[in-house]
């Protein structure tokens, strides 16, 4: 077997292009690899890893680690609950007047994750404040809330909720 040793290595043949790809190492080596586009010789950084994966995503800017969504779910709560769109979110399960459990298609690594929401109705102006507490044990792979209305903190079913969850 050979190794091959290179501080960069471009994928695409036009010098000048923002359609290459380079993986790089930076001038001075921080354990990190480093992907970026444009001119192998002056990269545009878009993306960068360590040792505990990737830690920088193209968007972010300063040094502090990017974290992005593990699921994400848009969906009809009143009645049998409708997802219009989601992201690693297999299934909503209404158990009751504003209360839903999220089940996720690949679980998180462990029930340490955070949500956020918002809710209201899905044509018109929403009236009322809205929030989405946690209700319930969460496990990897199940998360449990209620949306509720914040004058009176009644469980509510709204036509429009929009969830995140962050690991």
């Amino acid at each position: 077997m050979s190794t091959v040793k290179s501080k960069k290595l471009q994928v695409g043949t036009d010098a000048t292009s923002s359609n290459n790809f380079t993986i790089y190492q930076p001038a001075s080596p921080d354990g990190t690899l480093r992907i970026g586009v444009g001119n192998a010789d002056s990269p545009t950084e878009v993306g960068r890893f360590d040792s505990n994966g990737l830690n920088k995503l193209g968007t972010a800017s300063g040094s502090a680690p990017s974290y992005s969504a593990r699921a994400w779910v848009n969906f009809n709560g009143v009645g049998t609950p409708s997802i219009r769109e989601s992201g690693n979110v297999s299934s909503i399960v209404d158990t009751g007047v504003g209360i839903y459990t999220v089940n996720f298609t690949t679980a998180m690594p462990d029930a340490d994750y955070v949500m956020s929401g918002h809710s209201g109705n899905v044509t018109g102006t929403t009236g009322t404040g809205r929030s989405q507490q946690r209700n319930g044990t969460w496990t990897a792979s199940t998360a449990y809330f209620r949306n509720v209305l914040t004058n009176t903190q009644a469980p509510y079913d709204d036509s429009y909720i929009g969830l995140i969850f962050i690991r």
